[in-house]
């Protein structure tokens, strides 16, 4: 019982040491001027300005945008015109985004079908944008094909997308590096 109850404090205390890192890290929140450095490690001459830049990945423009007001931050990369794609190519899209999408999503807006993350700027982590990154670019690499983002298939889904995880474990290491 002893153990048992000790096993129980040091979960606890861990549990609480976590919790207390992740508020700081809230805290801190994410930045235009962070999200700038994160680019500039990706790609060493992105266009644009603070809230707004451009960045190739992979061959794909990527445009990063965000509103310190709204606290939203929001990746997107351009797919395919809509007018290309047929009924059952959207029926595709919405199971993909059930299962093999995940974090990133596709979308429409302007007659332009879209891969996008979006996610509050304040909550970002520097990991949890290289990982948005990776799977937005991803999904507009898969079109056609997998559907994935490359991260983990959710199972219960229609997809058996083949993983694209070598673009987010490159993308982890060259943004995190110093």
């Amino acid at each position: 019982m002893q153990r048992l109850t000790r096993m129980f404090v040091t979960g606890l205390l861990l549990s609480m040491s976590l919790v207390a890192q992740a508020d700081e890290c809230k805290k801190q929140g994410m930045s235009n001027q962070h999200l700038a450095e994160l680019i500039h490690r990706i790609d060493k001459s992105p266009q644009g300005k603070p809230g707004y830049w451009v960045f190739v990945v992979e061959g794909r423009e990527v445009s990063v945008i965000t509103d310190e007001k709204a606290d939203r931050m929001r990746i997107i990369v351009p797919v395919a015109p809509t007018e290309k794609i047929e009924k059952d190519m959207l029926y595709r899209l919405m199971q993909a985004n059930f299962d093999s999408a995940l974090d990133a999503r596709y979308s429409i807006a302007n007659n332009i079908l879209w891969a996008a993350f979006i996610h509050p700027l304040s909550e970002l982590g520097d990991k949890e944008f290289l990982l948005g990154l990776g799977q937005t670019v991803n999904l507009a690499l898969t079109y056609g094909d997998s559907y994935s983002s490359g991260a983990l298939v959710f199972g219960g889904g229609d997809s058996e997308a083949l993983q694209r995880r070598a673009l987010i474990d490159k993308l982890l290491h060259d943004g995190q590096a110093i």
